[in-house]
């Protein structure tokens, strides 16, 4: 993603270029809306609304700063390698219509646009981790403070110019270290100190509705597309192109190697592991795509298809409730996308940059893992101690009484759904655990 890619610099608009890039900027908002259906659809009935709402929030809280002071700290005038800061971009208030994003032939609106949109996902894929437990009004402040010390500088390490990340060469196309692996870290530290949810382990908590699953992991595929593919900034060069058949091979290679994981080691094929290995090489190829080969992206896709299928059991093992796998998939994912650049980048891509496969070394991996470990280690720490201060000061958790009911109607006053008018229910029988839908998917990963 630009600016850490560089052009040729250019002093006219492309007309083409910014219709491009802001459709791509709408199919990464419409990636938010996606992730709430995909997380939606694994939770119980009682929690549906909830999990919308963790992800819908994100919409305005992050907007809203982007706008007052994020854009500005993520991508304006380097201070020591740690943040930016461009008062001029403060409320946007001093932007030209036409002005331009340095080296591009884009407007600075349309970058930052397209950018906010990732501003936006990132804390929503926290969520996933926090299911059933959180009190909404905790979770918008956690959303407020967290995109404010922890997203916006790591943007700012990784794409902006004079972050550290960026000058020590560290590559991430579209997000495997500032998203994935950040969101991912943030999840491990939240849950580490909230805990587990009543009945982990015990009760099942199986999805409720694994098509609302379908729908979302087939939007978010959709969207990542302008994920992807936008963060070239343009489409002058066939780079966006390549990392677009990127996105699409990795993550038809994670379905398949998910899906023969799940069947040597549970026995079926499942439609929820069908859905995650999507996702799966989805988040894999985003920092790594512009840098390898369609070969190179089969590789990257089996590998964390297998690997993150693999990784959701841990929690079991391990005893930390990450109730719907946001660390087995996004951190995971993240780490194995970002550190596979390193051995199958083939220098004919977005940069001349040789993995140890194509007989460039190990120098590029261990740049890698610079990147990857320096925003693991900071957004876990940061994000543990923003928890812990919520916790003991306003509470990040409700009460065990209203966990058990439903998250739902405590927090939102409201259900998914009505059945009272059907005359098979009520509406108060939607808000209980046992009215979800089995899914053998879920049973399956239970015992893992």
């Amino acid at each position: 993603m630009a600016p850490a890619i560089t052009l040729a610099a250019e002093t006219e608009l492309s007309a083409a270029n910014t219709g491009f890039m802001l459709i791509c900027s709408a199919l990464v908002m419409l990636m938010t809306p996606a992730l709430a259906f995909f997380y939606g659809g694994m939770v119980r009935v009682k929690s549906t609304l909830n999990m919308l709402m963790m992800s819908f929030i994100s919409l305005g809280i992050v907007t809203v700063l982007w706008v007052l002071y994020g854009f500005s700290m993520a991508f304006g005038t380097d201070t020591g390698s740690i943040v930016g800061w461009n008062s001029d971009w403060v409320g946007l208030s001093n932007i030209g219509l036409t002005e331009l994003w340095d080296g591009y032939t884009i407007p600075v609106f349309v970058f930052l646009v397209f950018q906010l949109m990732f501003a936006v996902l990132t804390p929503a894929l926290i969520s996933g981790a926090l299911a059933d437990r959180v009190k909404f009004t905790a979770w918008a402040l956690f959303i407020a403070l967290w995109a404010t010390i922890v997203y916006f500088p790591v943007a700012h390490w990784v794409w902006g110019a004079g972050g550290w990340a960026f000058e020590l060469g560290v590559i991430d196309f579209a997000g495997g270290t500032a998203v994935h692996i950040n969101a991912g870290a943030a999840a491990l530290g939240v849950i580490l100190v909230i805990g587990k949810r009543v009945g982990f382990k015990k009760d099942p908590m199986r999805p409720h509705s694994l098509p609302l699953v379908m729908l979302g992991a087939g939007l978010l595929w959709f969207g990542w597309f302008g994920f992807n593919a936008g963060s070239w900034l343009g489409n002058d060069d066939g780079v966006g192109a390549l990392m677009f058949v990127n996105t699409q091979v990795a993550t038809g290679a994670a379905v398949l190697g998910w899906l023969a994981y799940e069947k040597i080691r549970h026995g079926a094929f499942t439609t929820l592991g069908a859905a995650s290995g999507a996702v799966s090489g989805l988040v894999a190829i985003t920092p790594a795509g512009g840098a390898v080969s369609p070969l190179g992206a089969i590789a990257v896709g089996v590998v964390a298809g297998v690997l993150c299928a693999m990784a959701v059991g841990l929690k079991y093992r391990f005893g930390y409730d990450d109730s719907l796998d946001v660390v087995g998939v996004h951190l995971v994912g993240g780490i194995l996308g970002s550190l596979l650049v390193g051995f199958f980048a083939t220098g004919k891509g977005q940069s001349d940059v040789e993995g140890l496969f194509y007989g460039g070394g190990l120098d590029q991996f261990w740049k890698q893992c610079a990147g990857v470990f320096g925003v693991l280690a900071y957004s876990l720490i940061v994000s543990a101690a923003l928890a812990f201060v919520l916790h003991k000061t306003i509470g990040m958790r409700v009460p065990e009484d209203d966990e058990v009911a439903g998250i739902d109607q405590a927090e939102h006053a409201e259900t998914a759904y009505d059945f009272s008018g059907a005359g098979g229910g009520s509406a108060r029988t939607t808000a209980t655990p046992g009215a979800s839908a089995a899914a053998p998917a879920e049973s399956k990963k239970v015992d893992a």
